[in-house]
């Protein structure tokens, strides 16, 4: 799979005029050549539903008077860049106008994204209508007539809905429409089914080539659903309202399913469809570098004019981030990103579960986010990973926040731990199903959830940047009693939870200052954290959250981490092997808030003589930066090689050469 790729949009109304006209075989590629482009995605169909070559089983936009998709892929491959081809598959907005009882509609008969036809949008199709059959006709075509090196599949995935052909199918089988449960378990069929037949339409033409149904995030837990893909593509745009930190967390999960996979970003200064919008390219150049530390390919978004004319600012703009991309390539062909711990999804548990509950679903959510956060800025090295993965491959894992142990899971975490794993449980994890008892050895014995919110922690350690305190807690807190373990900090109570009849200044009462029990314990199998710090880390984000967080990792790590580093905690570390070699990917960028909710990266502030240790038993023959090949000095150790890295901007590869 190719690092440098763009994803082309072009969602181009019937209203404009005009349409390719300006394109020129030549000005197409000197787009490519200044973006130092790889591979295009390129557009066979949009979200208004118009084809953009000659047309039977679609209509060509009617503005359009040539086959400019055939004229792109040819330019393409003349340079020896792929083009993998777009078909838009939840919008068609044609279509939807003139078959509205083909379109998704919810439980009180709304239509999905857009409410009305009176409004500016798209209005998304259901798959379980005559819609499908005619999607995969203009497949079809596309891999008959063109030499498509791919399929993208947009807005697609496991659609509940309530349209007539939906609820005729329930009848039919037995189904109520009134159960959440059987309108789900009718759209997963139902998108199995697509998946299954897009695979065939392909492969009767060109067996093999690979497919990709973007539903915009790739849930964890759901490796079936993944593997409907032949790799992912990872859509995270920080400025959009994804965030900086989205992306990790993806790349974090996607990384242990064995496929190859891209982070897909965009050129915009907020998101999809924004003409005339251009990031500062630091950001750009941050981004393509924060995806291949974390062993992913780059997709940067762009939207064509309806000329058909390149945009060369943008072009200029992709080729600063993939220009330095392209002399890094051969130190991220075929590495594997290493990783000491594990953090077992709370997404991934509940998707196992199959329980649909909104609240559920979002505590899940923030666990995953606030344990991601949490171990990017102590800079651990981690896998996000589902009940199916291989626990024996880290050397601690994490259960965060809501981890109910079902007797398999139980089963496997008690064989992990025979092996010598540690596990990190927090709030209600390593309880049973009921809530009523540990299935872990913390050397501890469960109460009842705390009647007190919030309430307080003072710990038994040294905490870094702060003096002993009693530190609030906002997250639900468990009530807890010793039995056999190391009590590592204590709960203290408030005195009395704020209500009309009782309450005391701005937000809540003080501690008493009584002990109330254990609030931190040390036992066999690893240690318990009496609340949800993770949920509460990614909502609020205190201090002492992630200090808790922390010295329990360094307890159960005992100092082997594969890397320490003396990073600031916006700094990213990352570490992958190739065939003799380690590589370390340092990087620091730091976002700033701009308008209301947009997160940019603008200056990159250099960072100078940062120490690294790498724990490794191999001999180490040399350590370079990469891709310059200056030589460091280091000291080679028993069981780890120590060396300072002069100056880091950015991003820098560290090679460790055995």
């Amino acid at each position: 799979m190719k690092y440098r790729q763009v994803h082309l949009d072009f969602h181009t109304s019937e209203k404009i005029e005009g349409i390719g006209e300006k394109f020129s075989k030549e000005q197409f590629q000197e787009a490519l050549k200044k973006g130092c482009v790889s591979s295009i995605t390129l557009f066979s169909k949009c979200h208004h539903g118009w084809a953009y070559h000659p047309s039977r089983a679609n209509e060509i936009h009617p503005n359009l008077n040539f086959d400019l998709l055939g004229a792109q892929i040819s330019a393409a491959h003349e340079l020896g860049v792929k083009t993998p081809v777009y078909l838009s598959a939840g919008f068609d907005e044609k279509i939807a106008r003139r078959h509205p009882e083909w379109i998704v509609r919810m439980k009180d008969d709304s239509m999905l994204w857009t409410k009305s036809f009176l409004e500016p949008g798209y209005h998304k199709l259901c798959i379980n209508t005559p819609y499908l059959d005619y999607l995969l006709e203009q497949i079809k075509e596309v891999c008959e007539n063109y030499e498509a090196d791919g399929i993208f599949l947009d807005i697609i995935g496991v659609q509940p809905c309530y349209c007539r052909h939906c609820r005729e199918t329930m009848e039919q089988e037995g189904m109520d429409p009134f159960k959440e449960a059987d309108v789900m378990t009718l759209a997963e069929r139902v998108y199995a089914k697509y998946a299954m037949r897009v695979r065939e339409t392909i492969d009767s033409v060109k067996p093999g080539l690979p497919v990709f149904h973007n539903g915009g995030h790739i849930r964890r837990g759901r490796r079936d659903l993944a593997y409907m893909n032949s790799h992912l593509e990872l859509e995270s745009l920080p400025t959009g309202g994804w965030g900086y930190d989205h992306f990790p967390l993806s790349a974090a999960y996607a990384r242990t399913l064995g496929m190859e996979y891209l982070g897909m970003t965009g050129k915009f200064h907020q998101s999809w469809g924004e003409f005339g919008g251009f990031k500062h390219p630091n950001a750009l150049r941050y981004e393509a570098s924060l995806s291949i530390a974390n062993g992913a390919g780059v997709s940067i978004g762009d939207q064509l004019h309806p000329s058909g004319e390149m945009d060369m600012a943008t072009y200029s703009l992709i080729g600063k981030a993939y220009e330095e991309l392209s002399l890094k390539e051969p130190w991220l062909l075929k590495a594997e990103n290493l990783a000491d711990i594990g953090v077992l999804s709370a997404e991934a548990v509940i998707e196992k579960s199959g329980f649909h509950d909104r609240a559920l679903a979002e505590a899940a959510k923030l666990a995953d986010i606030g344990a991601a956060r949490i171990l990017l800025e102590g800079h651990y090295l981690f896998h996000v990973i589902d009940e199916e993965e291989d626990f024996t491959r880290y050397s601690l894992l994490v259960l965060p926040d809501i981890i109910l142990l079902e007797t398999k899971l139980k089963e496997k975490l008690e064989q992990y731990v025979v092996q010598g794993g540690k596990l990190l449980a927090t709030g209600s994890s390593g309880l049973n199903s009921e809530k009523t008892d540990f299935q872990l050895d913390f050397g501890i014995r469960y109460l009842r959830e705390n009647e007190f919110r919030p309430d307080y922690f003072r710990p038994g350690f040294t905490i870094e940047d702060l003096d002993t305190s009693a530190f609030v807690m906002y997250s639900q807190g468990y009530a807890i009693e010793m039995v056999s373990g190391k009590e590592l900090g204590s709960r203290e109570n408030p005195y009395f939870n704020r209500t009309a009849a009782a309450f005391c200044s701005h937000l809540h009462s003080p501690a008493r200052n009584e002990k109330a029990g254990p609030g931190m314990v040390s036992g066999k199998d690893g240690i318990y954290i009496s609340w949800e710090v993770f949920g509460d880390y990614a909502t609020a984000g205190s201090l002492i959250l992630k200090r808790m967080v922390q010295y329990a990792l360094d307890q159960l790590l005992n100092d082997k981490a594969a890397v320490r580093t003396s990073l600031p905690a916006q700094g990213i570390v990352t570490l992958t092997k190739q065939k003799s070699r380690y590589v370390v990917h340092l990087l620091y960028g730091v976002p700033v808030k701009r308008g209301k909710n947009t997160e940019v990266i603008e200056d990159i502030q250099p960072l100078y003589e940062i120490e690294v240790r790498l724990n490794c038993t191999e001999e180490i023959k040399r350590i370079y930066l990469a891709p310059g090949e200056i030589e460091l000095k280091y000291i080679q150790k028993k069981e780890s090689v120590e060396f300072k890295v002069p100056k880091l901007e950015l991003h820098q590869m560290v090679v460790a050469e055995y």
